[in-house]
């Protein structure tokens, strides 16, 4: 047999016996994986990397052992060994992804209570990004030394390091800026995904974070795409940065003949009679009495963000056409006194109820344990009544 066409055979045989124990192997873990998820995220993920580097290595391995000498050998043998390299790198990357997509599927963020699991999410996928970039860094690296033009030069390379270092510093100061934020962001844990933030005037959700930028998927979804470093630098209000459930107000100007303890009882009514609140808070107050109307602010909790938009949309319908139907004369209104009116008599307005004994529905810092807690939180040296 010619000894072209015996080394032609020769490197075949090596890739077709690569292409066999690859299938085994394959065949093999996905027959365990069905006891395992890891094993299944394995043979997924990883098929196709290890694949890949069995074969070019088997390929190699044929060439420099039976095809002899050949025009062109050094260049062939070259680059073979960077596809090894490659491909190594390659499968190494598939190894890491498949480690973290198992150290993220024990968590769930499909809960009400995913503080911990966002945490871990958003770190995990900062370092994935970051594993990445210094998979493909090093890979390119390694490749370039296999070159004698590149090794002869890496001294010279080693010794202007220095000068090279300063430069790319001040070329690179807001990306290097925007990535030492991104990794700031995602260890400090002032910043996880699907946490829910007010920016730029800009209701929303944490949609991406990543090493250089941060997409923000608003209410409406349209997306509001900020540098990692703004977060760092410019303050802005996370609702959800030590849990899920949130706190909030519908107001209304009304006039001063509201019945208070009635409408309160409606606020009551309404929190009870929907499934959008988490049974913490439902408190009606008054917290302004100035300019001829009545300010009542109605204060509800929900078990997350989009719960509380939704039920505080629904407080402000409910009270409103309460207050249409039962009480029109409570509806914002404008008196006038005319000449000749009574002295120190206030026309349209009803005699002051009696005294009632405010309960846990008109106290924000008291009366039930949620209230008392909120008020040890609040309370400093000098207790300051809440405005």
């Amino acid at each position: 047999m010619p000894d072209p066409l015996r080394a032609v055979l020769a490197v075949l045989g090596a890739a077709l016996l690569a292409v066999v124990v690859v299938q085994i192997v394959h065949r093999a873990v996905v027959r365990l994986g069905r006891r395992s998820p890891l094993l299944t995220d394995l043979a997924r993920t990883a098929h196709r990397p290890f694949q890949a580097a069995v074969l070019v290595y088997a390929v190699q391995q044929g060439v420099r052992s039976a095809a002899g000498d050949f025009p062109l050998r050094g260049g062939v043998l070259h680059a073979l060994v960077l596809a090894v390299i490659a491909a190594l790198a390659w499968l190494v990357a598939a190894l890491v992804l498949v480690v973290e997509d198992a150290s993220l599927a024990k968590w769930r963020t499909d809960v009400p209570d995913n503080l911990k699991a966002r945490r871990l999410r958003t770190q995990v996928v900062v370092l994935r990004r970051v594993t990445v970039a210094a998979i493909v860094v090093l890979t390119l690296g390694v490749m370039l030394m296999t070159f004698p033009a590149v090794r002869a030069v890496g001294g010279g390379v080693l010794a202007s390091a220095g000068v090279v270092s300063v430069v790319v510093a001040l070329a690179a100061q807001s990306t290097l800026g925007n990535l030492i934020a991104g990794l700031q962001l995602a260890f400090s844990d002032s910043l996880r995904l699907d946490d829910v933030v007010v920016v730029e005037g800009e209701w929303g959700r944490i949609e991406e974070l990543t090493l250089s930028y941060v997409v923000v998927q608003i209410w409406d979804d349209r997306r509001l795409v900020l540098p990692t470093s703004y977060f760092t630098t410019k303050p802005f209000q996370h609702w959800t940065r030590t849990g899920s459930a949130v706190l909030g107000t519908a107001e209304f100007d009304v006039d001063w003949s509201v019945p208070v303890e009635d409408a309160r009882a409606e606020l009551r009514a309404v929190c009870e009679g929907s499934e959008l609140w988490d049974g913490r808070v439902c408190v009606l107050q008054v917290t302004e009495a100035v300019g001829g109307t009545v300010r009542l602010r109605a204060l509800v909790s929900a078990r997350d963000a989009g719960s509380l938009w939704d039920l505080r949309c629904l407080v402000r319908e409910r009270l409103v056409g309460w207050l249409r139907e039962h009480h029109p004369d409570a509806l914002p209104r404008w008196r006038t006194e005319l000449s000749g009116a009574a002295a120190g008599a206030s026309p349209g307005l009803p005699p002051p109820p009696a005294q009632t004994r405010a309960g846990d529905d008109a106290r924000v810092f008291g009366g039930s344990p949620d209230g008392i807690a909120r008020s040890g939180t609040f309370a400093g040296k000098e207790d300051a009544a809440p405005r």
